[in-house]
């Protein structure tokens, strides 16, 4: 039953201009601020259920053409289409599509004209510009980037998994398809995964990489071009006991790589996407991003703390300065996150930002795919580099991973 509150907040969003289809089934709760949803173009198809003090809603957007959605906590940018499901602490920048059946939860951040087909399952997940997903897949705890517009993009076929969760009961499973430095330039080559797959977090593919459909990815390819293709494995079995640490430096490294992408993005977030704040990229807009990448952070290194933490002294298998050192391990992750990398690289980077904006205006996009060759390549160089110190800063703390 809808409450006096919820009909007074779909009366004010229908006083304001927000076209509401079937008012009576439209619930709007009452701890909402109908002045961070716009008017202006903004379509609440039947069914729609909007929560949260946060959720914020910008002009253009169509929420639940296809079936109902319910959005709680977002932060929803202009001109994007949610055609059915559940959405959460997410966030999603402009012309950003999902289709039907959507399972989206938090932290997941979807960037510029990132699409996605009907009956996916998101969280933890970063989508860089033009990312396309299919249908029928289950892709939380990654970061894909690759590609340069709608028509060569970065795509998962439909029926793919990432596998986020071990038989030794943790989730140190994040999965860097491309990486942050290269791919916020929206120059590189897209990364292609074919359907019908699967990928065992936590992995690392360049950009390039192609993968055949019906594999399973479960080695790193930091070569760029290249094709993966399965082959039928061996039968068999060896001893093996779930909820155990087994030793492998590669998922310990791999797990500060990652982090130290995310690093990287919130310098990004923090110094350069500051500076396209408008009507169509708000401050509520950018909060939401800091927010969400704040969370990402949080979540790698507590999932990193799980595995480093276990003991296994019966197998012997276990390093003792992975726990003995995690207390100064998560210290230097805190450090770094205050860390600006090279101001020099940094600075000489924002003036070539700058010039593409005095040219192309703030539309986002534009202006990165604007920037002179060298300016993409003296950014990069700036990114890399707080990776870099991230990673060695670990190797320095516990010098078994280096």
């Amino acid at each position: 039953m809808i409450t006096t509150d919820h009909i007074t907040n779909v009366e004010k969003l229908i006083k304001k201009g927000v076209q509401v289809d079937q008012p009576t089934s439209i619930e709007i709760g009452s701890d909402v601020d109908v002045d961070r949803i716009s008017a202006d173009g903004v379509v609440l198809y039947a069914g729609c259920k909007i929560f949260g003090a946060d959720t914020l809603i910008l002009p253009g957007v169509k929420l639940g053409y296809e079936a109902p959605v319910t959005v709680d906590n977002c932060q929803v940018g202009p001109d994007v289409e949610l055609k059915g499901g559940d959405f959460n602490q997410s966030v999603f920048l402009e012309k950003t599509k999902m289709g039907m059946g959507a399972h989206v939860r938090a932290a997941t951040i979807l960037e510029e004209q990132a699409v996605i087909a009907h009956t996916v399952a998101l969280k933890h997940t970063i989508l860089f510009p033009f990312v396309t997903l299919g249908s029928l897949i289950n892709f939380c705890d990654c970061l894909m980037a690759g590609g340069t517009s709608r028509k060569n993009h970065s795509e998962v076929g439909s029926s793919y998994i990432h596998f986020n969760f071990t038989p030794s009961q943790d989730k140190a499973t994040a999965s860097l398809i491309g990486d942050v430095p290269r791919g916020v330039m929206l120059n590189q080559k897209p990364i292609f995964l074919g359907g019908q797959g699967g990928m065992v977090g936590p992995c690392r593919l360049n950009f390039g990489i192609t993968v055949a459909a019906g594999t399973i990815v479960r080695k790193d390819e930091i070569r760029k071009d290249r094709l993966i293709f399965g082959r039928e494995g061996k039968g068999g079995s060896t001893p093996f006991e779930p909820g155990q640490y087994h030793g492998n430096k590669r998922i310990i490294k791999n797990n500060i790589i990652y982090i130290g992408n995310l690093i990287a993005l919130q310098q990004w977030y923090r110094q350069v996407r500051t500076l396209f704040i408008s009507a169509r990229f708000p401050e509520p807009l950018m909060l939401g991003l800091k927010k969400n990448i704040q969370a990402a952070i949080v979540e790698r290194i507590e999932r990193l703390k799980t595995v480093c933490m276990k003991t296994a002294p019966q197998t012997g298998r276990q390093k003792p300065e992975l726990y003995e050192r995690w207390p100064e391990l998560k210290g230097s992750f805190q450090v770094h996150q205050e860390k600006e990398g090279d101001v020099g690289l940094r600075d000489k980077f924002l003036e070539g930002v700058f010039k593409s904006i005095s040219t192309t205006g703030k539309d986002y996009v534009a202006v990165i795919q604007g920037l002179a060759a060298e300016d993409s390549d003296i950014g990069i160089r700036w990114l890399q580099e707080i990776v870099d110190d991230v990673t060695a800063d670990a190797q320095r703390i516990v010098p078994s991973l280096a």
